[in-house]
């Protein structure tokens, strides 16, 4: 077959493509209705609770909470649809319920900050188009006494971890017909804290700026000024989801260099106003942080 230098893609009005990468490697070319292409499910307002979860409490305004009846691990909606769409899946057009936000104006390219809308990313997208949402674990990941990832309170977070590891492990939580489990991405983690100020459980300034008070940081009042377990107090919650701020920072899948993740969130070695929730920095992939860990998204197919 002929090979091109470049093809051309035209279509009626009103007719947009969106372009993605499958699991496999190929090109996967979309013709969309622009009508209907960045419409988001209303049914972020009814989560669905998936086959061997429980509902535990709270609603999709302050903290919808499912339990994983095998283990007492527990996931917090995250009504996407509910958001502004102010948010960025290309990193140049920020019209998106779902995606990054540059609250600290870092510069989003291929040679820093990025996230490309490919694999896990690009089926979360469809999974949250669909449900109007997603699930995210309420606790940092732990592990178990049988040495399995699990989220639940009252355990010393998973530290010492590697990214390449943390992805591995967070691909392990569930992986079913139904459900998949995958390590955070930049876009699921911006879309908590764009939720976070759109209820007014935080404000943009504790966001963006300064953490201190809702976090284990080095300069929270009563600091332990080490890591602990994990929902250790009420004031380190927001919308049911505990300790997003401060204790340990996490892994994330957006990048920034070829060998570099992004972390976010701070940790009890920081303080909070220098690192405060939002603050992006990163680490070479295949080296353990003391105070670094991870959290798990679910994937509804």
């Amino acid at each position: 077959m002929k090979r091109y230098e470049k093809f051309v893609l035209e279509a009626e009005k009103g007719i947009t493509f969106e372009v993605s990468e499958g699991t496999s490697g190929e090109l996967i070319i979309r013709a969309l209705n622009i009508a209907t292409a960045n419409v988001y499910s209303e049914n972020y307002a009814n989560p669905p609770i998936p086959e061997g979860y429980k509902y535990v409490c709270g609603d999709w305004k302050n903290g919808f909470v499912i339990e994983r009846d095998s283990d007492g691990s527990q996931f917090v909606w995250i009504p996407v649809w509910s958001l502004d769409s102010n948010g960025t899946l290309d990193g140049v057009s920020f019209a998106e319920k779902f995606g990054r936000r540059n609250y600290r104006n870092n510069e989003f390219s291929e040679g820093e900050f990025h996230e490309t809308l490919t694999g896990e990313l690009a089926m979360q997208l469809e999974s949250v188009k669909k449900y109007g949402g997603f699930y995210i674990s309420r606790y940092n990941i732990s592990k178990s006494s049988e040495g399995k990832p699990q989220s639940v309170k009252g355990v010393m977070p998973w530290v010492n971890i590697n990214f390449d590891d943390a992805k591995k492990v967070a691909s392990t939580i569930e992986d079913n017909e139904a459900v998949k489990s995958h390590l955070t991405f930049g876009a699921e983690y911006d879309s908590v804290l764009e939720w976070f100020i759109k209820t007014e459980v935080k404000t943009l300034t504790e966001i963006v700026e300064d953490s201190t008070e809702w976090g284990n940081h080095w300069n929270t009042e009563n600091s332990p000024k080490k890591v602990v377990e994990t929902g250790s107090r009420e004031e380190w919650c927001a919308n049911n989801i505990y300790d997003f701020a401060g204790n340990v920072d996490e892994w994330t899948q957006e990048q920034n260099e070829s060998s570099r993740r992004v972390i976010r969130g701070g940790n009890c070695n920081f303080s909070g106003n220098n690192y405060p929730v939002a603050c992006r920095y990163f680490g070479n992939h295949v080296i353990i942080y003391s105070f670094t860990g991870f959290r798990a998204t679910l994937y509804i197919k």
